[in-house]
């Protein structure tokens, strides 16, 4: 009776989440003597597991006389629960040398969770091996586990084949298939396997549109959530809110995003963490970072993950102080700073040129955080020197770093050369880049870009050649800008949109205006061997200012003009934005391929420095 009554409780904690009652419960055990009982003591290891007191399960796990199998899928669950898959591998050889168990399905299953959580396909695939050759090869849920396995691993055909074999299909085994072909970008299969599903719950819902958002399929991703929402699902768990918002982040549409966070808000998910997260990353990445602040400001706890989020977007958005004073209040808040996290401070270093501060934050991650820096930390460090004009510093850094500098890195180097205008040591780079297999077509366009500023035509035309030669295609530029609820993309040169006239009258009235402020269009940002007037026509037709000029025909007067661009925002649009802002007495934010640019009373909030 005593041990039924004690049973009884532990799963109550379990359910409410209280670990300071199970460990009362644990004490009593302990003084009735039946702290040797073999089901009191897996309940305990499964309860301290569930309740995230990790080292009370692991303590007691190595205090127990004898263990089962029970035991060890608590113990290994406890630790996959504690985002802890490496610990789950790890200690998993012990249960055979130590204990002389061999897995069952259970211990299986949780050892598949743990190599789909790492997507580690070696173990993964030694897992599959001995399963296949054990007594419980024709368990359905550890098959569930395979498919879920190979499908994060990014092999959804040998997920399909393990699928098909499950004879009573789950409706776990149904969400891990529909996921895995989602997240691979098969979109058809995936939408037919949903609508051949017995049973379309929140779950099979949830893993479609994450899957999708996770593919770079956002749109249809949204397109889902809505449809679902019209066949009146409740939503009890908040995981698909997380994923639609973060769809809304990466399409940069703030009135999606605003929609989506006064749902959050009337299903009562605002105070979930990860929610809340996902929300500071919309709102910043929508270019309203006053909203981000306010969110992460209103909650009421705060994670890492919190605090990196608005960091960096107070960092994308040109506020490197604010950035820097919120990394100072994480700390004294004992929130310990991750990889990301130094990332986006020494990024806010680099838009800001604060050369010393990035260089005290890259040294402080090393010695006080003890984290390892990566290629992306020298990146990063690396972009700081070579964009406030330390290039030779910045070479030296690329010659001496403990990785092979990539691609990317080099670029980099390169793009500063070309702004700083030290054309000796750009071609220098330029000729270096060149003798790498080069894969991004942006290192294409760059190097061209680079002999045509120094008026190198021949070996201009030879990169281009090598362009054809290997099929480089140049991204064509475009923005867009999203005005209620409609949204309109303008390419470089569009002479074909129905508001031509009216957006090219406009133009040609700022131009005029600008040209009495002093205003002399940059052509130095036409590469190519053309007539100056030629030159002059081409920067009139970039995107950004056709979108500028459609928002303003036809945004509400006084409201912010946000735009999106693909490519970096040129030198003379820059100018032209800036100028507009001033004469037209309107804000307006660009999100280009790099940062946030906020354009207001004639100057920019990256204070002509990105």
């Amino acid at each position: 009776m005593l041990i039924s009554h004690y049973l009884h409780h532990l799963k109550l904690c379990t359910k409410h989440q209280i670990p300071l009652a199970a460990k009362n419960i644990h004490a009593q055990i302990v003084k009735s003597g039946l702290n040797q009982c073999q089901p009191l003591s897996n309940t305990l290891l499964l309860v301290y597991g569930k309740c995230g007191v990790l080292q009370d399960a692991h303590y007691l796990f190595d205090e127990m006389p004898q263990r089962d199998h029970v035991s060890w899928a608590s113990i290994l669950t406890a630790y996959n629960q504690a985002n802890l898959p490496n610990k789950t591998l790890s200690i998993f050889p012990l249960m055979c040398t130590i204990d002389g168990l061999q897995p069952d399905h259970f211990v299986y299953a949780t050892l598949l969770n743990a190599c789909a959580s790492l997507c580690t396909l070696r173990l993964g695939k030694q897992v599959h091996a001995r399963f296949v050759l054990s007594p419980f090869v024709d368990d359905d849920v550890v098959k569930s586990s395979l498919v879920d396995m190979y499908a994060k691993c990014g092999l959804p055909n040998i997920a399909r084949s393990v699928f098909d074999s499950i004879l009573v299909k789950t409706s776990v085994s149904w969400t891990a298939m529909l996921s895995g072909y989602a997240r691979s970008g098969l979109k058809d299969k995936a939408m037919e396997l949903f609508f051949r599903a017995p049973v379309r719950n929140l779950y099979a819902w949830t893993a479609l549109i994450s899957g999708l958002v996770q593919s770079g399929n956002g749109v249809d991703g949204c397109y889902l959530f809505i449809e679902m929402r019209r066949e009146g699902l409740a939503i009890a768990d908040p995981l698909v809110f997380s994923s639609v918002v973060g769809a809304s982040a990466n399409l940069a549409v703030l009135e999606l995003g605003k929609q989506i966070h006064a749902l959050v808000i009337s299903s009562g998910y605002e105070s979930c963490l990860f929610i809340s997260n996902a929300l500071v990353d919309m709102y910043a990445k929508c270019s309203d970072i006053l909203a981000a602040k306010n969110v992460f400001h209103r909650m009421l706890h705060r994670d890492v993950v919190s605090w990196t989020s608005i960091i960096v977007g107070a960092a994308q958005h040109g506020r490197a102080e604010e950035a820097l004073d919120l990394y100072d209040r994480m700390v004294l808040a004992g929130v310990k700073p991750n990889e990301v996290t130094f990332v986006g401070l020494i990024y806010a270093c680099s838009h800001a040129g604060l050369v010393s501060k990035g260089r005290e934050l890259f040294k402080s991650m090393i010695e006080d955080y003890r984290i390892n820096p990566s290629l992306q930390h020298f990146t990063c460090l690396l972009d700081l020197l070579s964009r406030s004009g330390h290039l030779k510093e910045a070479e030296d850094l690329i010659n001496t770093m403990p990785f092979k500098p990539d691609e990317p890195t080099w670029a980099a180097l390169l793009s500063a050369c070309k702004h700083h205008g030290n054309t000796e040591m750009g071609l220098r780079i330029a000729d270096r880049i060149l003798s790498l297999n080069l894969q991004d077509p942006s290192t294409y366009i760059l190097l061209s870009n680079v002999y045509a500023g120094a008026g190198k035509w021949e070996q201009m035309s030879r990169v281009r050649k090598l362009m054809t030669v290997m099929e480089v295609k140049k991204e064509p530029g475009y923005s867009s800008i999203v005005l209620g609820k409609e949204s309109q993309v303008f390419h470089a040169g569009e002479t074909c949109h129905p508001m031509k006239d009216e957006m090219l009258g406009l133009l040609k009235e700022l131009d005029a205006e600008m040209r009495k402020r002093g205003y002399i269009p940059d052509t130095s940002f036409v590469l190519h061997d053309m007539e100056e007037q030629e030159k002059e026509r081409q920067l009139f037709w970039h995107s950004e200012r056709l979108a500028v000029a459609y928002g303003l025909l036809k945004a509400v007067p006084g409201t912010c003009i946000r735009i999106v661009k693909n490519l970096r925002v040129c030198g003379d649009c820059h100018t032209f934005l800036k100028l507009t802002s001033s004469i037209m007495h309107r804000e307006i934010i660009v999100r280009d391929a790099t940062r946030y640019h906020h354009f207001k009373d004639g100057r920019c909030s990256c204070s002509d420095f990105w």
